[in-house]
């Protein structure tokens, strides 16, 4: 056999085996089956490679892949875009502490991952086209469940200049108003995660850092039913940008428990 054809064949054997690696899994009864979305840019995605291959599968929690089908949730939880590998992100520790805290036995969580890295939040506001994408998503998956928050991270590429970093809060306030309208549930809970501190390792970088992270932690104080995951103490997988492997495991934590805090405060008479 021609060498070029032996290394076509192993290719096409590589991507099918890749493929069929999380075959689709069928969700459990529409009112057990619980959904969050995840939405940002690369810190949401995950950037750092490190423990892919120690995960453990949980059958309980699954995740909405690209041709909307439900899988097993593992990192990475989003499809690469670009050229830049997909790494953990916060989102499958945020599914774990969720269902860990679940009293119904019979609950399985499903996580509707829609990040893509680079993104600047006018990409993720009503007109923009990742927004539309994930209000896509979310019908899609809410066919299925009963879509129960979102977690947001995103931020970084607002940093840059003053205009987009000034206009953060507004613009971010008014995308989450925007969302809950869309998907028809006007409490929706909504946990805003915080840029990383690290930031201001090069603040050549990311001049106006100061001012998007001030208003991230605005946003409980601005617009009802949301909540806060702070970053502080969380490290960089080397290039001041991205959180380590670590960081977004205890970032999903903290996530989850903003979540929480918000469910509780929700069912209170």
């Amino acid at each position: 056999m021609p060498r070029i054809l032996t290394i076509l064949l192993a290719c096409l054997f590589t991507g099918l085996t890749h493929a069929q690696s999380k075959p689709a899994t069928p969700p459990p009864a529409k009112e057990k089956f619980h959904l969050y979305l995840l939405m940002g840019q690369s810190n949401m995605v995950g950037r750092d490679r490190t423990d892919l291959d120690s995960q453990q599968e949980n059958p309980r929690i699954l995740s909405l892949n690209p041709e909307g089908q439900w899988v097993i949730a593992k990192d990475p939880l989003h499809p690469k875009v670009g050229a830049i590998e997909c790494g953990v992100g916060p989102g499958l520790t945020f599914a774990t502490q969720m269902l860990k805290d679940e009293t119904d036995p019979k609950v399985t969580i499903g996580l509707i991952p829609c990040a893509v890295g680079g993104t600047p939040l006018k990409r993720w506001v009503k007109s923009g086209d990742l927004y539309k994408q994930a209000i896509e998503r979310s019908k899609t998956a809410s066919k299925d469940g009963v879509i129960k928050g979102m977690i947001w991270h995103q931020g970084e590429s607002d940093t840059e200049k003053p205009e987009p970093a000034d206009s953060y809060g507004t613009r971010l306030a008014d995308m989450i108003k925007d969302l809950r309208k869309d998907l028809r549930q006007p409490e929706l809970p909504v946990v805003v995660g915080q840029l990383g501190d690290f930031l201001a390792l090069t603040p050549q970088k990311f001049p106006h850092a100061d001012a998007v992270k001030a208003a991230i932690k605005k946003i409980p104080d601005t617009v009802p039913n949301t909540g806060y995951a702070d970053s502080a103490g969380l490290g960089h997988k080397g290039d001041k940008l991205h959180f380590n492997t670590g960081a977004e495991r205890e970032f999903g934590l903290r996530f989850a428990h903003a979540m929480k805090d918000l469910q509780k405060t929700k069912k209170k008479p």
